[in-house]
């Protein structure tokens, strides 16, 4: 990696004699963090519909346990009915006042999880925490479970000493794509608004060298139909003169990007590279880009994947290969998803999705295009007060300085929590390495790591309610 910290650190007004104080407490209390992080984990919930329900209900409750044990008695369970009927899954809401004239810090985290997976897949089992290398492993372990006990963490560690307001709020349905957050946050507006809100749910630069992220992509979904017969007809006797639709989606698709693996697009924004870059090596041993595949696009891979847009096939429809007759199939479906940049505007890089679609149907072949979900990007002041206060906590708690990090994902209800507080700072921070594989198998958090995200969260807490 090429790493560029220019942003210093904000000076200290926490004495090292504190410092010192919060860092043994935080490893005294470690072990016990660490096992309520293995409960959590034990517990499967999974947000999506079609898994068992009550299991995020029990996750629901259990947080809540924590946190009333972390001292902090206005602590309740909630969900609220989205405009269209949809009744939301569970979030925590806790609240503890502090001193007269102190600042109000939100505390975000989720409890719920992405699915397992093929349990072949995993080396343990996905529900049973297992350490391994320093690494503790398990659905949630790193997304959002660590965030989670890193909060727990940071307040055990202050107890009568937390010089804030705090409000803890812990989502139950981030994984689905929090689909009543926006509602949730009309009806409970007064109780979670905040001066600084802390969203743990990123990822640093790797293990050892903090991140504090702050950007974040956009995200635009849709389906695209191809249709070019009105019925299914012989691949024999009508095959050549007629393509089927999967072929013509695929070169549909295939307009999507242009020689080098770029994003061929036209209308949408790019944002000014980053300062820091991945070297190829290290990108490739993270992500596990198979040997002799070549990496697409040009320029940073840090551009290429924070600041510049980029478009996936993340669903197809077609006739099954183990069904299939020989007959030319009438039509075709793709969900595409396309990660704007910072600065982009979700209804315009639609439009231009669309219009490149509608644009280039092959063969004359019939394009539909079915919108989706938007949802915006984000970028934080680099040098805000809050920032610097999370710099000199990341700085401290690590021993070196935290990288700006862009993230190629997206987290679009920051963008609803800034409606709740306009005037908010928002801090984007996490547990997550390059070796995390959250939503994959084999998910882990390494407890190295997380410790040193308590640390940092109970310094930033003290170095805000010093003003």
């Amino acid at each position: 990696m090429t790493e560029d910290r220019t942003a210093a650190p904000a000076p200290t007004i926490v004495p090292d004699d504190r410092v010192d104080a919060l860092r043994e407490r935080v490893a005294r209390a470690f072990p016990d963090l660490r096992a309520e992080l293995e409960t959590l984990v034990r517990i499967p919930s999974v947000s999506n519909g079609e898994f068992d329900q009550a299991h995020v209900e029990a996750s629901a409750e259990h947080v809540a346990g924590l946190l009333r044990g972390a001292g902090i008695d206005d602590v309740r369970v909630l969900r609220v009915t989205g405009a269209d009927g949809t009744v939301g899954r569970p979030a925590v809401v806790a609240r503890r006042p502090g001193p007269q004239g102190a600042p109000t810090v939100l505390l975000y985290a989720h409890h719920d999880v992405q699915p397992p997976g093929d349990d072949a897949d995993w080396d343990t089992p996905p529900f049973e925490p297992t350490e391994r290398d320093g690494r503790l492993y398990g659905r949630g372990a790193a997304d959002d479970k660590a965030g989670i006990v890193a909060h727990v963490g940071a307040l055990r560690v202050l107890g009568d000493e937390l010089g804030v307001s705090l409000v803890v709020f812990v989502e139950g349905e981030e994984e689905i794509g929090s689909p009543t957050f926006a509602d949730f946050l009309r009806a409970h507006h007064e109780a979670l608004a905040a001066d600084v809100m802390v969203v743990a749910d990123s990822s640093n630069w790797s293990v050892g060298v903090p991140g504090l992220t702050t950007s974040l992509r956009g995200l635009v979904d849709c389906e695209v139909e191809v249709q070019v017969v009105d019925h299914a007809i012989h691949s024999g006797m009508y095959g050549g003169p007629v393509l089927d639709a999967p072929t013509l989606l695929a070169r549909l698709i295939a307009t999507l990007h242009d020689e080098h693996g770029d994003v061929a697009v036209a209308g949408l924004h790019r944002a000014p590279d980053p300062v820091v870059d991945y070297d190829e090596a290290t990108f490739r041993a993270d992500s596990g880009v198979l040997d002799g595949v070549r990496l697409a696009g040009t320029g940073p891979i840090t551009a290429r994947m924070w600041t510049r847009p980029a478009i996936s096939v993340i669903g197809f429809d077609a006739p099954r290969v183990a069904t299939a007759s020989n007959t030319i199939a009438p039509r075709a479906t793709a969900k595409l998803s396309l990660r704007i940049a910072p600065g982009s505007d979700p209804a315009r890089s639609m439009a231009a999705l669309r219009a490149h679609l509608e644009g280039h149907a092959p063969f004359g072949a019939r394009v539909t295009v079915r919108d989706g979900d938007l949802g915006r990007p984000f970028q934080a002041p680099a040098d805000s007060p809050a920032m610097q206060a999370a710099r000199w906590a990341f700085a401290s708690a690590w021993g070196t300085a935290p990288v700006d990090l862009g993230i190629g994902g997206s987290i679009p209800f920051i963008a609803d929590l800034l409606e709740l507080s306009p005037d908010a700072a928002i801090l984007v921070t996490g547990v997550e390495d390059p070796d995390s594989r959250a939503h994959g198998a084999n998910e882990s958090v390494h407890l190295g790591e997380l410790e040193r995200v308590v640390l940092a969260e109970a310094l930033l807490l003290e170095r805000l309610a010093r003003g």
